[in-house]
């Protein structure tokens, strides 16, 4: 990509974030990069408690973007106990290369930098007890690698579905679920609120729960693959919107126009251990 691919946009907060030119997709377009990666990510995921010990901890973050997520994490674990393994996925590094070249009116990154730029040269670098691996290619790809530790926290973060369509399907998050280690409890963090993808993720094997308000935005998505993780796990009540709602079937690789849940489907969800084990509260 160009220079030109990216532009800096001025948000209603008043700070500068990036905007990808081709589908006008604002990164963190709500109250700016640090902020929105704090609530989202480190706050939500509860980054510092859980690597106040001794240790590995395993970060995926899904989406590099311009490293705003990233970096917020390693702010938080400056102090941290454990020795934390961060993977960045990105399939272009453009985005992180045009905030480099106007650090200094974004602001989060003029301290980092030198260390984002032996990333960018090396695919790693070590931060006190925090080693950031970059993986740069396709994440569905990258993730199959036998060699990569399953996480214990996932922030993900792609660009949405309206120009990324293949990161937000029903069978890669299939994928995805199968390749969680089912010993190890891991946390999605995400900031979509869409009906389709919590019914996508469920359907996917999920477990999947309401996360903290953005911007403007009254409610995120959390997602687990063990339902004890998550605080305010959607339950039946939900389920009833589901059942009436114009615009419940999953997303699919194959496009398809917003449409009411398929019976097949609708059964499928009826039967997940979420809403057949101890009743969540909504």
């Amino acid at each position: 990509m160009s220079d030109h691919a990216f532009e800096l946009v001025t948000l209603k907060s008043g700070i500068k974030s990036l905007r990808l030119v081709a589908n006008q997709e604002t990164f963190h377009p709500g109250i700016g990069p640090i902020a929105e990666a704090h609530i989202l990510h480190v706050q939500q995921q509860r980054l510092v408690e859980r690597c106040a010990k001794p240790g590995r901890f395993v970060i995926w973050d899904v989406g590099l973007g311009a490293a705003a997520n990233a970096l917020c994490a390693i702010q938080a674990l400056q102090h941290c106990q454990a020795d934390v393994d961060m993977h960045s996925f990105d399939l272009t590094t453009a985005p992180l290369e045009f905030a480099l070249r106007h650090a200094a009116e974004l602001g989060y990154l003029e301290a980092y930098q030198e260390p984002m730029r032996q990333l960018l040269a090396t695919g790693q670098v070590r931060l006190g007890r925090l080693r950031w691996y970059l993986h740069r290619g396709d994440f569905r790809q990258e993730m199959l690698r036998p060699d990569l530790p399953s996480p214990e926290a996932m922030f993900y973060d792609p660009y949405s579905a309206a120009g990324n369509r293949e990161m937000w399907t029903l069978e890669h998050f299939s994928k995805l679920r199968r390749r969680l280690d089912d010993d190890i409890s891991c946390l999605v963090t995400n900031y979509t609120r869409s009906t389709v993808m919590r019914v996508t993720w469920l359907l996917a094997g999920f477990y999947v729960g309401i996360g903290a308000a953005i911007g403007e935005k009254a409610e995120t998505t959390v997602a687990s693959n063990r339902l004890s993780t998550l605080d305010r796990p959607l339950g039946r009540p939900w389920l009833q919107r589901i059942a009436l709602s114009h615009s419940a079937s999953p997303l699919r690789e194959a496009l398809q126009p917003l449409a009411p849940i398929a019976p097949e489907d609708w059964t499928r969800l009826l039967c997940h251990p979420q809403f057949n084990q101890q009743e969540p509260q909504q």
